[in-house]
């Protein structure tokens, strides 16, 4: 029997804020069919995941594994190095979509660089760094450019991103296991699973039977022993919610790739009604920093500095405040070249008025430049100094952004990513710099070439231990009281590196720390020439007279 042409009573509409089409329906325009709900709503749930492959889990469940030996389990920096070598190799690998830009080739390096400081001399600012880096990994494998603020969503996003692809595990699962398909490897992997699980339980509640399965599987089980003794249930929170941020990282909410940045569109000529006001506001400003500048170059520049002079005020907090109010200008500049002055058609005469104030402040740069030479020239370079040069640069660049922005027409969207990014580099490089190398490999410089004033630097400041290597020389300084305060620091440092090393030793390879060993290697093989201050009395008579001979230059 077959169905009539045309059904015997009217059909409802379903929706009723759907439109029916107009005029009178045919037979093959009236639905001949019906639609099961349900199928189409799975349908709809699941049609933006890409289907699960094996490659998949297994990337989930070493990324669990190796965030408990690398973050939950660490004993030092060499565990997060671990972390931001491999994690980027299994989130590649198990990433359901990839997309190969030149974003994951730059992040990957910055990765690989983070990794290598923190084999050498980590510190948390450069974990924090390379967690920041590991998500921008992730989020360019979406196809999308890691801007900073972008980079802060994403982060957010992959707890929603989690819940939402263990949801779809979960219903996947559920398909799976309700169909004949699979039937065989579930067989097999079923029972593994629960005797693998059960079992464990029932080994952790005896300790006897942990003490002989140890004691039979020898050195691979001593391993296990040892886990299984620093287990708590906090480990097991810490699991799920790795296994949660991984499925975060692999299965993002965000996909599509950022819109390619364009340039602001020409709006028709049209006056600005803050014209006056910004053209007069400029006019002001070139002549004020004219003013200051003659000053500054009058005052600081081309002389000798009397004894007592104020360096700590001139070039210290006096450099702070040219740096902001180079950071002034680049917000003025940035708000007065907008949308509605770039339209203009007296555009041309304020941007001639711009660029006198850009070269102002360009020169404004250079002063505070040499204002830190002043007082790195005083007493030497520290870390802060180095912070202070870092601070600067991103003022510069960012000046040199607004610029660009202006003759190029560009969005402020476009300058605040870059900004951002300005400021995330130098963040970036500080962490990795070995920044005691450096500054005391030019402290060391000058106190041999005769200027014992940056010996304060030494004496003062904490020394990180790859920043001793290059204190060495100094036990050649014709300088008596410093060359016995640098045997005496030298020391010093010997003790407490024996216990570092004995403690790293211990504490198993997460606990790594390249530059302690190498400053332990150093210190060795010229431990004679100041194994006379392991002495403590000796050796604190001899730091006294070095910090109060050194302290006259603070």
């Amino acid at each position: 029997m077959t169905e009539p042409s045309e059904p015997q009573n009217p059909v409802e509409r379903a929706d009723e804020g759907a439109e029916l089409p107009e005029g009178p329906q045919t037979a093959q325009s009236r639905p001949t069919m019906t639609v099961d709900v349900n199928l189409a709503t799975d349908e709809e749930k699941h049609r933006d995941h890409p289907p699960i492959r094996w490659r998949e889990l297994l990337s989930l469940l070493l990324l669990v594994v190796l965030s408990d030996l690398t973050i939950y389990r660490t004993e030092g920096f060499a565990g997060p190095a671990a972390l931001f070598v491999i994690a980027p190799l299994l989130i590649w690998f198990g990433a359901p979509r990839r997309v190969i830009s030149f974003s994951v080739f730059v992040v990957t390096t910055l990765l690989l660089i983070a990794a290598a400081k923190l084999l050498w001399s980590g510190s948390g600012l450069l974990v924090i760094c390379g967690l920041t880096l590991l998500f921008a990994f992730a989020m360019s494998l979406t196809g999308q450019v890691p801007y900073m603020l972008e980079i802060c969503l994403f982060t957010a996003q992959t707890l929603v991103a989690g819940n939402r692809g263990l949801s779809y595990y979960g219903d996947r699962f559920r398909e799976r296991s309700d169909s004949t398909r699979g039937t065989r490897w579930m067989n097999i992997v079923m029972p593994s699973a629960a005797a693998l699980m059960f079992g464990s339980i029932f080994l952790l509640a005896n300790p006897d039977l942990v003490a002989a399965f140890s004691e039979r599987m020898q050195n691979v089980v001593l391993s296990l022993k040892r886990w299984l003794h620093g287990f708590s249930t906090w480990e097991i929170v810490f699991w799920c919610v790795s296994l949660w941020i991984s499925v975060g990282l692999l299965r993002p909410i965000v996909s599509r790739a950022t819109r390619k940045e364009a340039a602001v569109d020409q709006p028709a000529k049209e006056r600005a009604p803050l014209y006056s006001p910004f053209r007069n506001t400029l006019l002001t400003v070139i002549g004020l920093f004219g003013v200051y500048l003659a000053f500054e170059f009058r005052t600081l520049w081309f002389r000798e500095f009397p004894d007592g002079f104020y360096y700590s005020g001139y070039a210290h907090e006096g450099a702070a405040w040219l740096t902001l109010a180079l950071g002034l200008a680049t917000i003025v500049l940035s708000l007065i070249f907008r949308v509605q002055t770039l339209s203009d058609p007296r555009l041309g005469w304020l941007k001639k008025l711009a660029w006198v104030w850009s070269l102002e402040n360009s020169l404004l740069a250079v002063t505070v430049y040499h204002r830190l030479m002043i007082y790195v020239g005083f007493n030497g370079m520290t870390r802060m100094r180095v912070v202070g040069f870092l601070g600067i640069t991103c003022v510069a660049i960012g000046f040199a952004l607004v610029v660009w922005k202006i003759i190029h027409h560009q969005r402020f969207t476009w300058l605040m990513r870059r900004q951002l990014w300005t400021v995330a580099g130098a963040v970036f490089v500080y962490a990795v710099l070995p920044v005691d190398m450096l500054v005391h490999t030019y402290n060391v410089r000058r106190i041999l070439a005769g200027d014992p004033a940056p010996s304060v630097q030494i004496s003062v400041h904490p020394i990180t231990n790859d920043g001793y290597i290059v204190l060495t020389p100094l036990l050649k300084s014709g300088n008596e009281i410093i060359r016995e305060g640098v045997r005496a620091m030298l020391a010093a440092r010997m003790g407490s590196l024996e216990q570092t090393f004995i403690k790293q030793n211990s504490l198993g390879w997460t606990a790594l720390q390249y530059g302690d060993h190498k400053a332990r290697e150093q210190l060795v093989l010229i431990e004679p020439d100041f194994e006379t201050y392991y002495d403590p009395t000796l050796r604190e008579q001899a730091l006294d007279r070095f910090h109060e001979y050194s302290y006259q230059w603070y």
